[in-house]
């Protein structure tokens, strides 16, 4: 179940990011990824994540769907926790990734009680080390954290 969820967050971030540049609903990005065919992250023989076209199991596009659907319904709400948690960080400036993974693990904390904390955390750390800046793992567990932290009191 692990790999079919890493698979779906990839292809969530993979589809928002997408939807923002080029200024789309995300379930309409979707929709064309589904027509279009998919590009999805697999690991290489040496462990590299590479992003080769395969269609993804049921399962990973029905979580990644139901991340989509979570963060385009609840983007308001999420981005105004990302504003009122980002410390010296205006929501715009930050890098495309981060502020997508951000968006999925705050989906993922407030919509989704079924998903541990501690998954959440560790999958977008995960995927901003991986596909972001040098510093977005810190930046992405910071805000997470703190909001984790605040929502447990």
């Amino acid at each position: 179940m692990s790999r079919s969820r890493r698979l779906a967050r990839e292809l969530a971030l993979d589809v928002l990011y997408e939807a923002e540049i080029r200024d789309l609903l995300p379930l309409d990005c979707l929709e064309l990824r589904r027509r279009q065919g998919w590009v999805t992250g697999e690991d290489d023989d040496a462990g590299v994540s590479v992003h080769v076209p395969r269609q993804p199991d049921d399962e990973a596009l029905a979580y990644a769907r139901t991340l989509i659907e979570g963060v385009q319904s609840h983007q308001a709400d999420i981005d105004a926790i990302i504003t009122t948690h980002a410390d010296r960080w205006a929501l715009k400036r930050m890098p495309v990734i981060d502020r997508n993974l951000l968006r999925i693990g705050l989906f993922e904390l407030l919509w989704r009680p079924d998903i541990p904390v501690a998954v959440v955390i560790n999958e977008a750390v995960e995927l901003a080390k991986s596909l972001s800046t040098e510093d977005s793992g810190r930046f992405v567990n910071g805000l997470l954290g703190r909001v984790a932290r605040e929502r447990s009191r």
